[in-house]
């Protein structure tokens, strides 16, 4: 029924082969607007049927990063505008294929704005810890090595999926002097940092943050060292569904990524969990640095609700 490509894309994220929440969110875009463009038929019903359907396989793919949903919400809910009003099937088309573009312009160009803004708080001489793999992180800490601020970097290996050698690469390629650590000796090193800077898979409510496990550990030890813990997120990492009381779903993925099947298979008594995200409360939280400016955990949701309320609703685009 679909593009080959999309299956491709859907499977790509599931398997994290797409990986990254920003990136995420603008491939299922772009898997949207693919499937759009090969829809061949004048029945508007039938449209938006094909394109919630698709929507929700993407949403399907991974629970926790809502940077996905809220790409395909942003795409979603103004074709469903033009929908009620009347538009035919070709100006729906129009009007996805603009949304799409205009979310995937804006999503990479809120990157660039974050790592001005976060620079800002990096100071010469800083030495900095981060966490897994974040895009808007990386913004913050290259800006300020850009700036000619001479900094330092602690980078976790981010187990199971290693995405802290990720984190290396890009810093090492940048001339930045990085330190790659295990993820349990944090507190060990916590001492000899300035700042931790991370990123966020997902921000609640009450301005809790959803990252990479571990994250929530080293907000514990930033606390305790008395180091400021900021927090690099694009503004579409809010989760509406936590204004209407919904939890945000941790991911808990396949065993298979902590330790060989064999081992199950002989150790009878054995069970081993892999839970993907941790939530790190905003008291731990020093600041937000987005792409509309920094802010307290308690004021973010407040401004997002403001810029993006009426697209909010408790029943999704794709399930109406």
């Amino acid at each position: 029924m679909y593009p080959d490509k999309f299956y491709s894309v859907v499977e790509g994220i599931r398997t994290m082969k797409i990986r990254g929440a920003g990136r995420i969110a603008r491939e299922a875009v772009k898997a949207l607007k693919l499937v759009s463009e090969n829809i061949d038929l004048e029945d508007r019903d039938k449209y938006i049927s094909i394109l919630r359907d698709a929507a929700k396989k993407l949403v399907d793919t991974r629970p926790t990063a809502v940077s996905l949903p809220n790409g395909l919400r942003y795409v979603l809910n103004r074709v469903l505008q033009s929908y009620e009003s009347g538009a035919s099937v070709e100006e729906m088309k129009s009007v996805l294929v603009e949304s799409a573009d205009n979310f995937i312009k804006s999503s990479l160009q809120a990157i660039k704005k974050i790592g001005k803004y976060g620079a800002g708080r990096i100071e010469d001489g800083d030495i900095i810890m981060t966490h897994c793999n974040s895009q808007s992180a990386l913004s913050v800490i290259v800006n300020a090595y850009r700036m000619g601020k001479n900094i330092r970097v602690y980078a976790t290996e981010t187990r199971p999926r290693f995405q802290g050698r990720i984190t290396v690469k890009v810093l090492n390629k940048e001339g930045i002097d990085v330190t790659m650590i295990v993820d349990s000796a944090m507190r060990y090193f916590i001492n000899k940092v300035n700042k931790v800077v991370v990123g966020a898979d997902a921000i609640a409510a009450n301005g809790a943050v959803v990252n990479k496990i571990g994250t929530s550990l080293l907000a514990l030890a930033a606390n305790e060292a008395r180091v400021p813990f900021m927090v690099a997120a694009e503004t579409y990492k809010f989760s509406p569904d936590t204004l209407f009381g919904k939890l945000i779903i941790i991911e808990e993925r396949d065993y298979r990524e902590v330790a060989p099947e064999s081992w199950v298979n002989k150790y009878k008594h054995l069970t081993i969990r892999n839970p993907a995200f941790d939530v790190t409360p905003p008291e731990y939280i020093d600041i937000l640095i987005t792409e509309i400016g920094v802010f307290s955990p308690s004021v973010f949701p407040l401004v997002v609700r403001e810029m993006f309320g009426s697209f909010y609703s408790e029943l999704e685009p794709w399930e109406k």
